[in-house]
């Protein structure tokens, strides 16, 4: 039966909130009108009652009863002290302490006056601000204020009720409006922190989208410069040296095209790769892209068959159980050693020595590329272009460096040293 009396409420209830939001967005928009609002009500629902009761409307037996307690005030003292009380909420959310102050001290004169009116109720108003829109440091004068006013209204009326009972009620009444005041304070405030988090945890899913963006673009640029850079190096290689060789050597020639077709077949098939796997398949329907594994250390071998066609003479060989890296380690160094390849291709020329070891250790794996091509500068080295900047994160992956410059008894070197320690615990 309570949760049937629930569902039925939920409609109003949300009727009450798209209600309240519409009123918030108004006043934020236009303040002046609910502080306009405020005052007119207290006006209409205080203010005016006395009034009636000053021109002889609404004399009865408590108002004969309570007759010699407090003072007949002319309609002008009246209408002076009810704007003392009721004006000053105009700016109630702006400055409520000096709305407070002065309240505070026409209700002082008011009642040094023995006058009574309804309009008091505005101190209460006004306190009820101060707790919601002021500084809290200047609370605790505020309420010492308000309790001392209470106490002089107890005082003043004690011939007709007794003074605790006043008090009582008095202070009762303060605290119940100090009460709501910090009560609503407190709720905003909980509400504008959660506000300020959902924004902060938008702001940073959108930086980590960038990132991840960011991430993804500079790996994609990784594979396609290790692709297109290597398998370009060697077919322009072999180009220039069947161009040499078709008057010399017709035969040599041949075999330079048919290098050139298969090294950019397996260019081709391998951007197909790429590019297939970072394809989002919009439709269900389409065949999903041609698939093969990322290559290992076991294709080294067949990258420097390749390399080798092209002109470089290359002496590979490993150290240590290098089966037992795992396929990231692996495609890592594999991308090490076909950049460097790659760069010794392009800077050194064909016919330069090269020397090429792989050794895994117990706790990291080094691979060394040397070759007795020129020391000189040599292009993206020593601009920090794409190849040596993607070495270095390729590395930077498993916690290692690279390092690349002339050699101490000429041509180039080039050595990498990865972590094989656990990576955060695992590996």
């Amino acid at each position: 039966m309570i949760t049937d009396d629930v569902g039925g409420m939920g409609p109003l209830v949300a009727r009450f909130a798209r209600a309240g939001q519409r009123l918030r967005q108004a006043d934020r928009a236009r303040p002046w009108v609910l502080d306009t609002a405020v005052v007119v009500l207290v006006l209409l629902m205080f203010c005016l009652p006395d009034l009636l009761h000053q021109g002889g409307a609404g004399d009865g037996d408590d108002r004969h009863r309570f007759r010699f307690v407090f003072t007949q005030l002319p309609l002008a003292a009246v209408l002076a002290l009810q704007a003392g009380l009721v004006l000053p909420l105009l700016w109630r959310r702006r400055r409520p302490l000096a709305a407070f102050g002065a309240i505070a001290v026409v209700f002082v004169l008011q009642w040094s006056l023995d006058a009574v009116l309804r309009a008091d109720v505005a101190l209460f108003v006004a306190l009820y601000s101060l707790a919601l829109h002021g500084q809290l440091r200047r609370l605790p004068w505020a309420c010492a204020v308000m309790a001392a006013g209470m106490v002089l209204v107890a005082v003043r009326v004690s011939p007709a009720v007794s003074v605790w009972d006043a008090l009582f009620f008095l202070l009762s009444t303060a605290t119940a409006a100090l009460a709501v005041g910090l009560t609503v304070r407190t709720r905003r405030a909980q509400l504008a922190g959660l506000r300020e988090r959902a924004a902060r945890l938008e702001t940073e899913r959108d930086q980590r989208i960038r990132l991840a963006t960011a991430t993804e673009r500079a790996r994609v640029a990784r594979e396609m410069h290790d692709i297109v850079g290597h398998n370009l190096s060697v077919i322009i290689t072999l180009a220039d040296a069947g161009a040499y060789a078709s008057d010399t050597a017709p035969e040599r020639g041949k075999e330079a095209l048919q290098l050139i077709g298969d090294t950019g077949r397996t260019a081709l098939g391998e951007l197909r790769r790429v590019l297939g796997v970072l394809r989002e398949a919009s439709d269900g329907a389409r065949q999903a892209p041609e698939l093969s594994p990322q290559p290992g250390l076991a294709d080294i071998e067949t990258l420097c068959d390749g390399v080798r066609t092209a002109g470089l003479e290359i002496v590979y060989r490993t150290v240590g159980e290098v089966d037992a890296l795992d396929r990231g380690m692996q495609l890592t160094v594999y991308r090490i050693v076909q950049e460097a390849l790659t760069n010794t291709l392009k800077h050194a020329g064909a016919g330069t020595q090269v020397n090429l070891t792989v050794v895994v250790g117990d706790e990291r794996l080094v691979i060394r590329i040397r070759d007795n091509g020129p020391a000189g500068p040599a292009g993206p080295w020593n601009e920090e272009g794409h190849g040596l900047v993607g070495m270095r994160e390729r590395a930077a992956l498993y916690g290692g460096t690279v390092s690349a410059g002339p050699a101490a008894d000429g041509g180039w070197a080039v050595q990498a040293v990865l972590d094989l320690a656990p990576q955060g615990g695992t590996r």
